[in-house]
Parts: C-alpha cells; sequence; structure tokens
C-alpha cells in the first residue's frame, strides 16, 4: 500500500520537487508555519515533532478556527483523521493533507475527499516525506540556485582559482552565493581567500547530515568571506564527503537560490559523483598545451558519465601553446570560453587580493560575461 497518496489531480508536488518562482538571486524568505487540526495527543506529538524537525512554528487547533483566516492563509494544513468530519464545510484550497495512522481503514479516502485534501498521509512511514514539504513551506522555497561545478583537466590547471573568481564576482554584482569546497586535498579555498581565520563551520561539521538540511540554518552557518558564505575544510585530516552529507548540503544549499559554485577535484567517488549529479553546468579547465589535453580527455570521459552539461574553459599557457578551438575539438566540449593571461594573478594572491576582485582584470570579466549569459539561458561566454 502506498502511504502517500493523492486524492485531488494538480495539487500537489512529488517529493523532493523544487519550487517555482522566484526572481535571480532573490532569497528565499521565511513563511509562517503549517496549521495544525487534531484532538489526538499522540497524532498531535508527532506532527509537532515533525515541524520542529522542518523548523517550522504551527498554529494548532481542534477545528477549523472561527475567523477562517487561519485555514485560508496558512502554507499548509495538517488535519488529524480525527478532525476530518470538523472540516467538512470549509472552503476549498490547495496545501490539505489529511494524516492519520489506521492503514485499514477504508473510509479515510471517502473523508479526505469531503475536505478536498490533496493527499493522505499515514505515519510513521510518510514521516520524511511530510517533514519535507513542512521545510518547503516554512522556507518559502522559489526557484533553486543556478549550480556550476569548476573541474581541473590536470593538476594545476586553476580550477579553485576561477571557482573562487566566480564566486567572488557573482558576490559582487549582488546575487546570492555560496562556494562549496568539493576537494579536500586542494588546501581549502577558505585560504585562497583570506578567509582561513574566520568563525564558522566546516565540512567535518557536517560529515553526518543525512536527510534535509535547512538551507537558511545552513547559510547562517558558513563563514562569509568577500560578500559570499563559504563552505571549505578545516586544517584537521578528515579527508572525504559522505554521498549522504554532499547531497544534503548542496540540496540545502540550492534551496536558498542566487548560484551555487562548487570546486570539484579530478578523481571521481561516490561524493563527487552526488556532487556532479546536482550540477546545472560543469566548467572544465584546461590549459591549452598538448600534456593538459591528454590529462583532460580522462577526465571529462568520467565526468560526462555523470553530468550532463560539460563546458570546456581552456586557460591561455604561459609560452605560445594551442588554439582554444583545437582544444575544444579534441575534447569534444562546447567551448565556454577562454581565461587569458594574468601576470598579476600570483601577486595579488599573495597581497590578499582574491581571484576575481578587480573588476577590469581579465579573469573578472571572463567570470562576469559567464554569469551574464548563464543566467539568461545562454551558453559560451
Amino acid at each position: 500500500m502506498r502511504h502517500i497518496v493523492s486524492v485531488t489531480s494538480g495539487t500537489t508536488a512529488a517529493p523532493g520537487a523544487p519550487g517555482a518562482g522566484g526572481g535571480e538571486g532573490a532569497p528565499a524568505e521565511r513563511r509562517a508555519g503549517p496549521l495544525i487540526i487534531t484532538e489526538d495527543p499522540p497524532l498531535l506529538d508527532d506532527l509537532l515533532r515533525l515541524c520542529a524537525a522542518a523548523g517550522a512554528e504551527p498554529q494548532v487547533h481542534h477545528a477549523v478556527p472561527e475567523d477562517r483566516v487561519s485555514w485560508e492563509t496558512a502554507p499548509l494544513v495538517l488535519v488529524g483523521d480525527d478532525a476530518a468530519a470538523r472540516c467538512v464545510g470549509a472552503a476549498r484550497r490547495r496545501g490539505v493533507l489529511l494524516v492519520g495512522r489506521d492503514q485499514d481503514d477504508p473510509q479515510v479516502w471517502r473523508r479526505a475527499v469531503e475536505i478536498g485534501a490533496d493527499c493522505v498521509l499515514m505515519l510513521p512511514d510518510a514521516e520524511g516525506w511530510l517533514v519535507d514539504r513542512i521545510a518547503d513551506v516554512a522556507e518559502g522555497v522559489g526557484r533553486p540556485a543556478l549550480t556550476v561545478g569548476v573541474i581541473g583537466g590536470r593538476g594545476g590547471a586553476g580550477a579553485s582559482t576561477l571557482a573562487c573568481a566566480l564566486a567572488v564576482t557573482a558576490a559582487r554584482e549582488g546575487r546570492r552565493t555560496m562556494l562549496v569546497d568539493g576537494d579536500p586535498l586542494g588546501g581549502g579555498l577558505d585560504v585562497l581567500l583570506g578567509g582561513e581565520q574566520q568563525e564558522g563551520r566546516r565540512w567535518p561539521d557536517f560529515a553526518a547530515s543525512r536527510g534535509r538540511v535547512a538551507g537558511g540554518a545552513l547559510e547562517e552557518s558558513l563563514p562569509s568571506v568577500h560578500g559570499l558564505r563559504v563552505l571549505s575544510w578545516d586544517r584537521g585530516d578528515s579527508v572525504t564527503v559522505p554521498p549522504e552529507a554532499m547531497r544534503s548540503v548542496l540540496a540545502a544549499a540550492r534551496r536558498r537560490g542566487g548560484v551555487v559554485v562548487v570546486d570539484l577535484p579530478r578523481r571521481v567517488d561516490e561524493g563527487t559523483a552526488e556532487a556532479l549529479a546536482q550540477l546545472d553546468v560543469g566548467l572544465l579547465v584546461v590549459p591549452g598545451d598538448l600534456r593538459a589535453v591528454a590529462a583532460a580527455r580522462r577526465v571529462a570521459s568520467t565526468v560526462r558519465m555523470v553530468l550532463g552539461d560539460l563546458r570546456l574553459v581552456v586557460r591561455a599557457p604561459w609560452t605560445s601553446g594551442l588554439d582554444e578551438r583545437w582544444v575544444a575539438e579534441a575534447l569534444d566540449l562546447p567551448l565556454a570560453g577562454e581565461i587569458p593571461l594574468e601576470a598579476r594573478l600570483s601577486t595579488d594572491l599573495d597581497a590578499g587580493v582574491p581571484p576575481g576582485a578587480g573588476e577590469r582584470d581579465p579573469l573578472a570579466r571572463f567570470c562576469s560575461a559567464f554569469w551574464a549569459r548563464a543566467l539568461t539561458g545562454g551558453g559560451a561566454a
């Protein structure tokens, strides 16, 4: 028997489906919690527990509120099976869920239809789905973040530098931005940004994450550097991200909207594969020389097994090298653009200036062009 069953068509979202709406970079505003209607103490205890797990503060009534305003305006209404008869005649609306426990009661469907419920939930089996639904309305889920992954075609290709520059540029242009360091052996993106001393949580704090992570709590817990939030590594010995933790954290980051940039290692383990599965687009950074192209071919073939939209960024070599279009044809990848030489980059990093900070620098101009096209559905930068 299914434990989450739709009663009326077109009124409920599939489990885990992202919300629609919300402008580019618009913050997901917290809304009022659900309305609970029940006189069953054990059921009420369970529903209050699930609301707490989702970070929501519900209203509780024994029947439809007399003023009817709460019924009509609550983002979600959870009607206990014991209270269904007291809700008959209330104004029909979307977002009404009938919650019960007796899976063998054939009359539950009739009661659901009488109150116009979207679906019937049977606890405890449907608890996970219900927590997600409550959290969605509590967070005010809007358009998910555009999520971009950056991968080096070989060691030293400059993928971490590009990831930081993309994030710094997005934040400078006023977008809600989160930078996720998915490479435990990369030395830490917080160091590259000069934020290693900033207070906040790092990856080891999330290693045991399972299920849903609240997007707002995640954002507020991370260090803030140059106007963006950074999830990086501490200086400890932890070098892995379990796939469940990667899934939970990236899903929470995406729900906050704006843009998410993920710096990824070339070696694809289970955690990296999970990150690739959540990307909207990947950028493979390849210096314009033959050895780099040979190494990048293997990386690209592995990444494309998981990620459908992988694009090429060619970094100009310090000596005469290969044309960027030749590199794109050799790797059979669409060209997102070329990053020109930037002689001052090393000097700026030593001086504490993050990549992409100078609006007129070649790297910053590349990043601005990339966001301008990517956020409007365009292709190459």
